[in-house]
């Protein structure tokens, strides 16, 4: 395990000794700020309209109105940026030559594939984190459910870790960021959507693509419900994409 933290400090150190990690984390604050924003404002402005009507609805759920959506919001945010984290973890290697010197070195291949699997899930924790100071601000103007938010964020971090692990599994089997960015992003979309067929068709293929798109697994995470089908699919998820990564490491070293 001391051989994948090390891969992991090294990996995490050239994200921040690179533009690649700042451009992140100012592009994931930019477009959690104005979906933030946005849900806030449509929270107030839907206040402000109930209470000139003079209804009798009770008081506006804050995590329903406000941290639900955002949420949401940032699971189609991973789109697009998870890629950017991904696509350089074996391909940048195998392009710069270091991958031979990487898979002579007295490292196992699974510490290699856990250690560079950390790097990419401290950077998206790093990510997650920045997005603490406008949740704090929940706290200061109403009473949001705090467990409910802890459990999304939890539900975020299973789905990023899916996303990551996958698209480390992408990156081994090129050499080219560009192509390991596209086609990481494009297996993403299609896990993204793949439930879509059950809305026009009911039957065991339908239920099939449900349960493998990652959208559908997310929803109790953002409502603050913690559900075992949900938790299994992901780590499942992940234990996926690493063993895949594996094996894709395995035959580099055959072919060689």
């Amino acid at each position: 395990m001391r051989n994948a933290l090390t891969i992991a400090r090294r990996e995490l150190n050239s994200y921040f000794t690179s533009p690649i990690a700042y451009i992140l984390l100012a592009m994931f604050a930019v477009l959690f700020g104005y979906f933030f924003f946005s849900a806030v404002a449509f929270f107030v402005s839907y206040s402000a309209r109930a209470a000139m009507q003079g209804g009798g609805m009770g008081p506006m759920n804050v995590n329903q109105y406000i941290v639900q959506p955002t949420f949401g919001n940032l699971t189609i945010i991973l789109l697009f940026l998870t890629p950017m984290i991904t696509m350089r973890l074996f391909a940048e290697e195998k392009r710069t030559g270091t991958m031979e010197l990487l898979m002579t070195s007295p490292v196992r291949d699974y510490e290699i594939i856990v250690g560079k699997w950390l790097a990419g899930m401290l950077l998206y924790s790093v990510m997650l984190g920045s997005t603490a100071i406008s949740i704090l601000v929940l706290f200061v103007y109403s009473t949001p459910d705090w467990q409910a938010l802890l459990v999304g964020y939890l539900g975020l971090l299973l789905m990023g870790g899916t996303f990551l692990a996958i698209g480390a599994f992408i990156s081994t089997l090129t050499k080219n960021q560009i192509v390991a960015g596209a086609l990481t992003f494009g297996v993403f979309l299609v896990l993204y959507v793949l439930d879509w067929v059950n809305a026009y068709s009911t039957s065991t293929l339908g239920k099939v693509c449900q349960y493998l798109s990652v959208a559908p697994h997310f929803q109790q995470f953002a409502k603050g419900v913690i559900e075992l089908k949900d938790v299994v699919y992901y780590v499942s998820a992940i234990g996926l994409g690493l063993f895949l990564s594996k094996r894709s490491l395995e035959s580099l070293r055959w072919k060689a």
